[in-house]
């Protein structure tokens, strides 16, 4: 029996080994396998770590690009409200000039504004009612330059912020310094812009 003592000794003895090998081999396997996915998962969270960081630096660059974009519009609307500001006090300082002053630059309009024809001069009844005595003599000196203009002054009057309206039969030159100033908004916007900002 000592025979078969060894012949089983030895069978355990090679399973033994054969199940160590089997074992070293599976922890090597699995060793590997587990040091493969660190690997993996550095390189994914590395990955993801550049993709955040993309993101981040995108989707910041977006908002500072939308923060520019909105800074500038309310600046240029800020500006837009301050050339509007200072258009509406140039003409509202007109209508509140010294009489005086207020009808020499009303002459220099009739001059500027009058046809070489027969026609009537309309004014606002504020500025009907305070009309220097001698204007309607004064008229025919004011467009003596222009061939063949007459003006007279008309007994009707109009809702006017100043300034008056030439009528030539069926023909209407609004001359008031409301359709005068939106005439020249352009023109004078780009003056004002350049005289408040650059």
């Amino acid at each position: 029996m000592a025979g078969l003592d060894k012949i089983i000794k030895h069978i355990e003895d090679d399973a033994a080994a054969v199940a160590l090998a089997i074992l070293t081999d599976a922890q090597s396997k699995a060793e590997e396998i587990v040091s493969a996915a660190k690997e993996q998962a550095q390189k994914k969270c590395e990955e993801i770590q550049k993709k955040t960081e993309a993101d981040v630096d995108m989707t910041l660059n977006k908002a500072e690009s939308a923060a520019l974009l909105q800074e500038r519009k309310l600046i240029l609307n800020a500006k837009q409200e301050l050339i509007n500001e200072v258009i509406e006090h140039a003409k509202t300082s007109l209508t509140q000039l010294p009489e005086e002053d207020y009808f020499s630059i009303i002459k220099k309009m009739i001059k500027k504004y009058a046809l070489p024809k027969k026609g009537e001069i309309i004014f606002s009844h504020a500025d009907k009612n305070r009309l220097p005595a001698n204007l309607e003599s004064e008229l025919s000196s004011i467009l003596s330059d222009i061939q063949g203009a007459e003006l007279l002054i008309s007994n009707e009057t109009r809702k006017l912020d100043g300034g008056f309206i030439l009528v030539y039969g069926d023909i209407e030159e609004n001359c008031s310094f409301e359709a005068l100033f939106m005439a020249a908004k352009e023109s004078l916007q780009d003056k004002v812009y350049k005289f408040l900002f650059e």
